[in-house]
């Protein structure tokens, strides 16, 4: 269901008056968009749901603060909630297991210069649907969250080291490797089905 602007506005307006049925509306309409957001951050489904409900959670305790805006702005809003509880999951977790996140990497990374740069972007025509997602949620978790967030949500390398505390060049680093490494596994994708 897709909510008009005018009724999108009413109805963040009775859920901040604790209108329970309202936030089940909202709710409704935007659970699987929210649950794809938090899952392209964090392909492990438990660490996922967690995520996603400590977002919800803070969704509608915050809901009073939020300020409509406009078509668009309440889905805005929730998503950058979600990617915000997504990253502080990844930095958390990234601080118990620093160590062991950077031996991953840079085992991955040895794979992933093999075969060097790929010629040109591949052509993601005619691939299934989900499988390039799978794809995504197959990469590093550095890699990944980099990935995300460069292509997604539209944030700069900086920004990016800023997000995951990392600098900018590490950043910039993992997205060249991500973007080889789904390169590589489009084409052999369409290598293997003979395109």
């Amino acid at each position: 269901m897709i909510f008009t602007d005018e009724i999108e506005s009413r109805l963040v307006e009775r859920a901040k008056k604790g209108d329970s049925g309202a936030a089940r509306q909202i709710y409704d309409c935007y659970a699987n968009y929210l649950t794809a957001v938090c899952a392209r951050f964090l392909p492990n489904d438990s660490e996922m749901k967690d995520v996603l409900q400590d977002a919800l959670v803070k969704i509608f305790t915050s809901l009073k603060s939020f300020e409509y805006r406009g078509p668009g702005s309440l889905k805005a809003w929730m998503r950058q909630v979600c990617v915000n509880e997504a990253l502080h999951h990844i930095r958390g977790k990234k601080n118990k297991n620093r160590e062991t996140v950077l031996l991953d990497i840079e085992r991955f990374d040895d794979k992933a210069a093999d075969g060097g740069p790929p010629d040109e972007d591949p052509d993601i025509g005619g691939l299934p649907p989900g499988l390039l997602q799978q794809m995504v949620k197959e990469l590093p978790d550095g890699y990944r969250e980099v990935f995300n967030l460069y292509v997604f949500e539209g944030m700069s390398h900086k920004e990016i080291a800023s997000a995951l505390g990392i600098s900018a060049s590490t950043s910039a680093s993992q997205f060249f490797r991500a973007r080889n490494y789904l390169a590589r596994k489009i084409k052999e994708f369409k290598r293997k089905i003979g395109n």
